[in-house]
Parts: structure tokens; C-alpha cells; sequence
């Protein structure tokens, strides 16, 4: 199917659904589905649903508010609350399916008191091969996913977000703060906060562009595109330095470079409590 049939098959989806609130989080896909229902149903009958978490950086909060702003989205922040639930605390392989569960059970009730019927996700086409175990909570609460349900892939959704002027079209994918810890690592706020920071003085001071910074054993593990190791090695004084005085123990790259889902490639069996 061509690029402007899928186009045409979410504009088509969009209008059966009417209403639409999208679960909001500044990454391409959200912003383009919410973007594609705003321009396709009208202002009042979209509404973008942004959790604010300890997972979710501030920077990304901010830029959510600030596309809404732009583009004249509906928008509506909500607190979330899974970094209280032992299970998701926990870290479990689907650590993913509490926090969804948790995002989900809190839009739709809010969504369906603003007199929207059905909550959307940003889900894509390319995301089914990835470990999706937030699409099982998903779908208990009846989320749909209009951009799969067009075949749209992500670079797709890149170039269709490009020729509708928004501003994150080219943005790398950002994975909550959550998955730098190695399943069956804690997840507190406080370690989520010194990651945070850690990614934060990366990308302002040193310059990175795609990156994560995974706690390993209390120690920062640094990912970073390969060509920008070298701005990490000429720095590696500096950069040790700041991120011990986060608190991390020690500090080191990983040389084979930034890879999405890399805590992935070491996956065990670890109890999934439900």
C-alpha cells in the first residue's frame, strides 16, 4: 500500500472514530496522531493526554506543552502513579504492562468525562516487532491504535509529520526513563532523577545527540551514537566526574554505541507478577 493510501486509511479511521483522545507524549508518532485527528476532526473533537511521571523527563513534558501550544491542540497534563505500584517498582520483564495499565485506567475514565469514547495510541506498525508488553494492557482498555491500524511504519510517520510543519518530525525515538535499569533492578525516584540529569548534562554540555545512560549495579553506562565517542573519550575526565557527583559509583561507554532495546539483548526469565 502507497504512502497516500495509508494517509487516506487513517483519515478514514480518524472520522469513523469521531472523537479522539490521544495518550500524548511528545514522540513523533503521538504528535503526528494527534496532529492527523486534530486537522481531520476539528480542534474540539481531539484532545491530547500527557502523564506527567517520574519516568517521563521534564525536557519531554515541556516540548509536549509547547508543540500543543503551536499547533493548537487540546491538551490536558495528568499525574500517573505507577512508581507506587511494587510490581512496576519491581522491574519485571513486563515492567511496561503495569505502567500502561496505570497510563490507560487513568485517560479513559478522564477522556470519557470530557466526552471522549475511546483513548488512541501512538502505536506503529514497526512496534509489533518489538517486546510490546504494554499492548496487553492496552487492549483491557479497549485502546486503539490508528497509525497500525493504517500500516504506517515510522519512517512513514516521519515524513508524513514533516509535510504537516511539526517541529519534532526528525526527533530519535525516546523510551521512558524506566528502561536504562536492567529488568529486576529497582526503579526508584531517586534513580530515575540521577539518570535524568545524567542525560540532561550529556545532551546540553557534551553534546550528544541519541543517547541513554542504563544503571548498571549502581554505575552509568553510557550509550552514544559511534561517531560522537570520541566527544565522550576527549571529555571522559569531565564527564566521570559530573555523573559520580550524581552518585553514580563509576562511570564507562559502551563501545559498541547506542541500540535500541539494548537491555533486551541480555533478557532473562524473571517472575512476571500480574
Amino acid at each position: 500500500m502507497s504512502l497516500r493510501n495509508k494517509h487516506e486509511a487513517l483519515t478514514a479511521r480518524l472520522r469513523a472514530l469521531g472523537r479522539v483522545a490521544v495518550a500524548y507524549s511528545a514522540g513523533i508518532d503521538s504528535t503526528y496522531l494527534l496532529k492527523a485527528a486534530t486537522v481531520t476532526l476539528g480542534a474540539e473533537n481531539a484532545l491530547g493526554l500527557t502523564a506527567q511521571t517520574p519516568s517521563l523527563p521534564a525536557a519531554e513534558l515541556a516540548q509536549a506543552r509547547r508543540i500543543a501550544a503551536v499547533h493548537g491542540f487540546q491538551h490536558v497534563v495528568v499525574a500517573t502513579h505507577e512508581i507506587d505500584d511494587p510490581r512496576y517498582a519491581a522491574n519485571p520483564v513486563n515492567r511496561c504492562y503495569f505502567c500502561k495499565s496505570e497510563l490507560y485506567t487513568t485517560l479513559a475514565p478522564l477522556a470519557q468525562a470530557r466526552g471522549f469514547p475511546c483513548v488512541a495510541s501512538g502505536t506503529n506498525a514497526d512496534d509489533l516487532g518489538d517486546w510490546r508488553p504494554g499492548l496487553a494492557a492496552a487492549a483491557e482498555s479497549g485502546v486503539v491504535h490508528p497509525l497500525l491500524e493504517a500500516g504506517l511504519t515510522k519512517e512513514e510517520i516521519r515524513t508524513l509529520a514533516r509535510e504537516a510543519g511539526l517541529e519534532n518530525w526528525a526527533k530519535p525515538a525516546a523510551a521512558c526513563l524506566a528502561s536504562r535499569f536492567p529488568h529486576g533492578t529497582a526503579v526508584t525516584r531517586e534513580r530515575l532523577a540521577m539518570v535524568e540529569a545524567a542525560e540532561d548534562y550529556l545532551r546540553a554540555e557534551v553534546g550528544l545527540g541519541q543517547l541513554r545512560v542504563r544503571w548498571i549495579d549502581g554505575s552509568a553506562r553510557i550509550e552514544c551514537e559511534r561517531e560522537e565517542m570520541g566527544r565522550v573519550l576527549g571529555r571522559r575526565s569531565e564527564i566521570a566526574g559530573r555523573l559520580e557527583a550524581l552518585g553514580f559509583r563509576e562511570v564507562s561507554l559502551d563501545l559498541r554505541g547506542y541500540r535500541r532495546g539494548a537491555l533486551h539483548e541480555e533478557l532473562v526469565q524473571i517472575a512476571v507478577p500480574r
